[in-house]
């Protein structure tokens, strides 16, 4: 029996790019068929920078299994349980933040893959096997294939064990924390500044010898994701719930008080 198919896995092992909506606003299921609707490949579960609970972030995950958008969660930190506790709930990947070691990558895996990849705790039926009842030896094989493991990258000192970190065993992707990487190199917002351009380089470069996937985040210009994804990002995070509703809605005020009024 089958894990249910990891839909942005096989995006980006067929050499595809993998594009994610951010949720800051949503918090009922709708938004996973919405996403799937608009062509997204998964969805930014945030609960770092998101007052999502665990339960909220639960239920999104069910119904995006339901609908074929991968449900990705960014965990608010670096324990097992922000790992586990949404993996055994339907998330069918993991982006854990703030990562400036290889010894915190291999955590990162070790806490969302079974043995012998990793340590993450059996347990019984799983949602990604639509709750069967699959042999424990069938069901963490299966559940480690489609398992996705990222890692973000969002200082200097990071982007410098690039090269190390990419050759973890079992990670599956490097998403580079562009707003805090500025920060952290004294020029937030300056997405076009010639050290953001040489840190993307540096993990497209070594995510490519290490067979893995280069991912971006932070950065929505139109402009900067046609240069990056050229350059090779492939993982993807697009933009988010409250910059496209922001988007959209501005666009419409701005219309309806532009028209021209006929005086009576």
């Amino acid at each position: 029996m089958n894990a249910t198919s990891n839909h942005t896995r096989r995006q980006l092992d067929a050499g595809k790019i993998a594009i994610g909506m951010g949720l800051r606003l949503a918090r009922t299921v709708d938004i996973a068929t919405l996403g799937k609707t608009c062509g997204f490949d998964w969805l930014f579960i945030d609960m770092e920078h998101n007052s999502m609970d665990v339960d909220t972030a639960a239920q999104i995950a069910m119904a995006s299994l339901a609908v074929g958008i991968t449900p990705i969660v960014r965990v608010p930190g670096k324990e097992h349980h922000h790992a586990s506790r949404l993996l055994d709930a339907g998330a069918q990947g993991i982006v854990v933040p703030h990562v400036d070691s290889v010894a915190e990558a291999e955590r990162a895996v070790a806490y969302c893959k079974y043995p012998p990849m990793g340590h993450r705790s059996a347990m019984g039926a799983l949602p990604q096997f639509g709750y069967r009842n699959v042999p424990l030896a069938e069901a963490t094989a299966g559940a480690n294939a489609e398992t996705f493991v990222c890692v973000m990258l969002e200082t200097p000192g990071a982007i410098a064990l690039a090269d190390e970190i990419a050759a973890v065993p079992g990670l599956d992707a490097i998403l580079v924390g562009t707003n805090d990487l500025c920060c952290e190199m004294g020029i937030p917002g300056q997405y076009e500044d010639p050290q953001v351009e040489a840190a993307y380089v540096k993990v497209i470069d070594t995510c490519r010898r290490n067979g893995i996937h280069p991912g971006m985040g932070g950065v929505y210009d139109a402009r900067l994701l046609e240069k990056y994804i050229g350059l090779g990002m492939r993982f993807v995070l697009a933009g988010g719930d409250l910059g496209f509703l922001m988007a959209g809605a501005q666009q419409r005020a701005d219309f309806l008080h532009g028209l021209p009024l006929e005086q009576a």
